[in-house]
């Protein structure tokens, strides 16, 4: 049948769900792998700075048909069929999510731009066997009713911890993070973190697909109530949680306050080929100075109001511990008020048993009137940004990472803190390393400021930026606590233990940010359990999809055996 006859037929049936449901259960070949794209690519219309949730309730549904309909055959032809739904629905969602990684391999350079292929469909298409992957454990243990709900989540959910951990880990994007832009909903994450919030996602908008498959009234419309049930649960507990401090937008007079401390963020909005400019480095430092020293006010008196200023990633186009000038300029202005400067930075090591002398890290770094004070070492680099995995193979092919530094960046021996005083412990954290919670949980006892330097220009006026602020505002949630983010181009904020922006810088924009900063909040359940609430949910999970394909299955033999003793039973009765 072809669309146009499909489309009549529909009509015909007054645009009855079960109608299409079977449709699409039915679909084979190219057509159903089209729909599990088509499906994937909807999804990801939930994620930031779209952030439309009703996509969901459309792409999953979508997804629980095309799944219903791979059963034909053996166990073995099943397989497949689940796995082609699975890797076209991953790389439908993968692609509409990272489309805007081709504007790194343009900004990056002449040099990259013959990759942009690779980083576009690529990593989407690499990305994609994660679900694929998924959606075959999903399908193993599939079952007509509700219970295959439970099941898609289970799967699903195994595949988004796998493609956190493997490969270095990239959990960008995960279902958790589309409710990042809806504060109500986003205050799960206090319980269960974000990826207990994906799995969440996963079961209440894939239960609308019952009303095209459920046998009667109830099977239709019972899941789809109770999905509706806990996603006012989840509200409402997000609504008490906020109220006491404003709701969705912070009461600075009700929301606690850290003492004697005043912000500044500069967002300098500084282009990458500007960087990359050979002898750049004084200009731009003068240009950090400026503006960290504006009158921000009719009474301001620029950094002399200022307790702490907070630089961007990398922010100067040298290695600022070997600039003994940079470092006077900048102690001079900051003997005006006392002020206290974090900033990223590059730094360079000596180390003359390797062939290049030096070792080079993306760093965080603290200066004071006396100069520099302290510094912090990225753990967890970007590959092929900031490193080349399997470095010596890949640099035989004429690849190079992004980041102009010879040999790239060397990773940080370990995560520590970052002593800035006035402030009640901090947590540092460089570009993506916002995105691996289990990475990030303080110390037992500390209630830390986060603090992340990032430089997003490399991403441009895209969702990418969008999309690295919304899992920050997730972090300051799962752990209770506020964070300071200085990006280069944006976004630029201060965050308040709730994910509710207390100020913040426009994307592409030049600004200077003054703001409180927030105390840091109770400690959160999901701080206390990090992975142990994922593992819970996912247990849960995985029993009930169990359960549901083993009453299938035993329901389907009592039938047999019901089936074949009909014959004697009549020939007894006669």
């Amino acid at each position: 049948m072809g669309w146009a006859d499909f489309w009549q037929e529909w009509r015909t049936h007054r645009f009855a769900l079960p109608y299409l449901a079977g449709h699409i259960a039915l679909l084979e070949g190219r057509t159903r792998a089209l729909a599990a794209f088509l499906s994937g690519l909807l999804a990801a219309l939930a994620l930031p700075p779209v952030s439309a949730l009703p996509a969901l309730a459309i792409a999953f549904p979508l997804l629980v048909w095309l799944l219903d309909g791979a059963n034909e055959g053996g166990f073995r032809r099943m397989m497949r069929a689940a796995f082609l739904i699975g890797w076209c629905f991953g790389f439908g969602y993968f692609l509409g999510g990272f489309w805007w990684l081709g504007a790194a391999f343009i900004i990056g350079g002449e040099q990259f731009v013959w990759l942009l292929p690779l980083g576009v469909i690529g990593l989407p298409a690499g990305l994609a066997f994660f679900p694929a992957f998924g959606v075959m454990i999903a399908r193993m243990i599939w079952s007509a009713g509700p219970f295959r709900f439970a099941s898609l989540a289970f799967g699903l959910g195994a595949s988004e911890w796998a493609r956190a951990q493997w490969f270095s880990g990239f959990p960008w994007n995960g279902f958790g993070q589309v409710f990042s832009d809806h504060l109500w909903l986003a205050q799960g994450a206090a319980l269960i973190g974000a990826e207990g919030l994906g799995l969440f996602a996963l079961v209440v908008f894939a239960t609308p697909a019952a009303l095209g498959t459920g046998r009667s009234l109830a099977g239709r419309v019972l899941p789809v109530g109770l999905a509706v049930l806990a996603l006012a649960a989840l509200a409402a507990h997000g609504a008490l949680r906020l109220a006491p401090t404003g709701g969705v937008r912070p009461d600075l007079a009700t929301l606690p306050i850290v003492p004697d401390v005043k912000i500044r963020i500069v967002q300098p909005n500084i282009a990458q080929e500007d960087k990359n400019r050979g002898g750049s480095g004084p200009e731009i430092l003068r240009r950090y100075l400026e503006l960290s020293d504006r009158a921000t006010g009719a009474h301001a008196r620029g950094l002399a109001d200022v307790t702490h200023l907070f630089w961007p990633e990398a922010a100067f186009p040298f290695i600022l511990d070997r600039e003994p000038r940079a470092i006077e300029a900048i102690a001079r202005a900051l003997a005006t008020g006392g002020t206290i400067l974090v900033t990223g930075a590059i730094r360079a090591e000596e180390a003359p048993e390797t062939a290049r002398r030096f070792r080079f890290y993306n760093s965080i770094q603290m200066l004071d009137r006396d100069g520099l004070q302290a510094t912090y070492d990225k753990v967890h680099l970007v590959p092929f940004g900031e490193y080349l995995p399997v470095e010596n193979l890949l640099r035989g092919m004429g690849l190079e990472q992004f980041v102009r530094v010879l040999g790239g960046f060397s990773a940080g021996e370990r995560r520590r803190p970052l002593d800035i005083p006035g402030l009640p412990g901090s947590l540092p954290m460089i570009c993506f390393e916002t995105i691996f919670p289990h990475e990030l949980a303080p110390a037992e006892g500390s209630r830390p400021v986060m603090v992340n330097v990032t430089n997003d220009a490399w991403f441009g006026p895209t969702s990418g930026p969008y999309q690295h602020f919304a899992q920050a505002r997730l972090r300051t949630i799962e752990f209770g606590l506020p964070m300071i983010r200085a990006a280069n181009s944006g976004i630029s904020a201060v965050i308040d233990p709730y994910g509710r922006i207390v100020a913040q810088g426009p994307l592409g924009e030049t600004e200077v940010i003054d703001a409180p900063l927030p105390a840091p909040g109770e400690q959160t359940l999901y701080l206390q359990t990090i992975w142990y609430s994922y593992a819970t949910v996912m247990s849960l999970l995985g029993a009930a999809g169990s359960l549901g394909f083993g009453l299938q299955r035993w329901n389907r033999r009592r039938i047999s055996r019901a089936d074949g003793r009909q014959p004697l039973e009549r020939v007894l009765k006669t």
